[in-house]
């Protein structure tokens, strides 16, 4: 087949992370692939690295439009908010069909131009069930499936692990790793490792990440000794080995792919009931979720896994089966469904 994904962030996380590890399957399968990025992301970049891609720069939606650009495409696959509107007006220029991965999962504004993208797209992709809902809310009438993430697995430097381990000897480790953004929930990680201080003094939280509540969660912990601020990470295979636990309370997710990459590592996870969460952790088979912004109930959690290493291997076990339904090559496959159904429909 031949497919243009186009995802337009200025950054890198989890979205850009998910969209490459699909184009890398669709290049192990085949497809000849065509990807629309911006010049500023390091997603770009990586493309290139990858190589046998055709790779289109733009700055912004309204750049780098051609017939050239889809020609023979199948299907453009946008990934990435703004890409919805650039994948419009390839569509309205030259009658490419395209679909839509919604990667978060609040309610969707129907303002003009955006309800004309999600509207003329020939299929919607929601990562969990929770995003699903929120599309059918506001568009009951356009076709919607449910395909997630898949776990990334990062590569492990076994000297940087044992360093990571030396730095904590002797502690049982807890990373919770995310932008450090106000839903991520790091203020309710902290308000646990405030519970644990003097009742579990040899757990000890790393927080894995940066971003503009960072001064403010700093503040909050500043008074305790079993928390670090590690800032933003970019061997996150060390950190996953070198760890106990994981955690991530969130109060919002659309699904969490750091959650599916830290159980694929062999991690086990406490998670918040929010979202798409519930749909990869499943409470007391795969994992073990709590009521988002309790504090108290996360650090509950945390001390039954600290204390009974049978019941985390018990977790590690059910999620490998979970997580059976994430991997790459299945959901890879249930996108080529898709694209096959759309580009069909559009040559009748």
């Amino acid at each position: 087949m031949k497919i243009c994904h186009v995802n337009l962030a200025s950054g890198y996380h989890g979205g850009e992370n998910q969209t490459l590890a699909l184009i890398r399957q669709h290049k192990a399968m085949g497809y000849q692939l065509t990807v629309v990025a911006n010049p500023k992301s390091p997603f770009a970049q990586a493309i290139r690295q990858l190589g046998g891609c055709k790779l289109v720069l733009a700055k912004h939606y309204l750049r780098a439009h051609s017939k050239s650009i889809t020609a023979n495409c199948d299907v453009i696959h946008v990934h990435e908010g703004r890409a919805i509107y650039w994948a419009l007006i390839q569509h309205k220029l030259y009658g490419v069909p395209y679909i839509v991965t919604r990667r978060i999962d609040n309610t969707l504004k129907k303002k003009w131009l955006a309800n004309q993208a999600y509207s003329h797209a020939s299929a919607l992709i929601g990562l969990s069930g929770e995003i699903v809902a929120r599309i059918k809310d506001a568009y009951p009438q356009l076709t919607i499936h449910k395909i997630p993430s898949s776990p990334v697995a990062y590569p492990v430097d076994e000297a940087q692990v044992a360093a990571i381990r030396e730095q904590f000897s002797d502690k049982f480790l807890i990373i919770h790793a995310a932008n450090m953004l106000e839903h991520k929930g790091f203020d309710v990680t902290i308000k646990a490792a405030r519970e644990l201080a003097t009742r579990l003094p040899h757990v000890h939280f790393a927080l894995l990440g940066d971003g503009k509540e960072r001064p403010s969660l700093e503040q909050q912990a500043s008074d305790l000794t079993n928390v670090s601020f590690m800032g933003k990470q970019s061997n996150m295979g060390c950190w996953f080995k070198a760890a106990d636990l994981m955690v991530h309370p969130s109060y919002s997710e659309g699904l969490g792919s750091v959650i599916l990459e830290g159980l694929h590592a062999g991690l086990t996870v406490v998670a918040s009931r929010t979202g798409g969460i519930p749909d990869i952790v499943e409470d007391g088979v795969s994992g073990m979720l709590v009521p988002p912004g309790d504090g108290v109930a996360l650090a509950n959690a945390i001390a039954e896994m600290v204390e009974n290493t049978q019941r985390r291997e018990q977790l590690v076990a059910g999620a490998q089966h979970k997580l059976k339904d994430f991997y790459i090559e299945h959901t890879a496959m249930l996108y080529q469904e898709i694209y096959q159904q759309v580009s069909a429909h559009h040559g009748e």
